[in-house]
């Protein structure tokens, strides 16, 4: 167990690293608080000293993901990691989208089959219906 300095130097070291959400902290640091409210203190130490920010960490999270995925993977990321209320847009998706067809596959679909496969993979990656739609009538064409 940790004392509280020592529970303080612990979450420096993992917020130097990378940022993390306040809930993922948590879970990283229960294991070695003496106590719950000891944890509680320094979770709330470090927001205020502004070393702990899910906005920053939804920020960072999402301009991360964006490169590989739509709008509703990177939600869920960020709900996953205790972050529900930040506003993911879907602007740019499209573009993202193509950007990912055109790195993943070098030939427009040719069959029908193919075209499936290419929209099954985009949903998987997170993209809306109408997002899909778009980004494969351009390799129709």
């Amino acid at each position: 167990m940790d004392t509280p300095p020592e529970l303080k130097a612990r979450a420096l070291r993992y917020l130097v690293r990378r940022e993390h959400s306040r809930d993922e902290l948590s879970r990283k640091l229960a294991p070695h608080a003496e106590s719950p409210q000891i944890l509680e203190g320094t979770l709330n130490w470090l927001e205020s000293t502004n070393k702990l920010s899910n906005q920053r960490f939804a920020e960072v999270r999402t301009h991360q993901l964006a490169r590989k995925y739509g709008a509703a993977r990177i939600r869920q990321d960020l709900k996953a990691k205790g972050i529900e209320d930040y506003p993911v847009s879907a602007a740019g998706e499209l573009e993202r989208a193509r950007a990912i067809l055109a790195r993943k596959y070098r030939e427009p679909a040719t069959s029908r089959e193919e075209h499936a496969r290419r929209a099954r993979f985009l949903q998987g990656r997170g993209f809306s219906y109408d997002t899909i739609r778009s980004a494969l009538s351009v390799e129709l064409e």
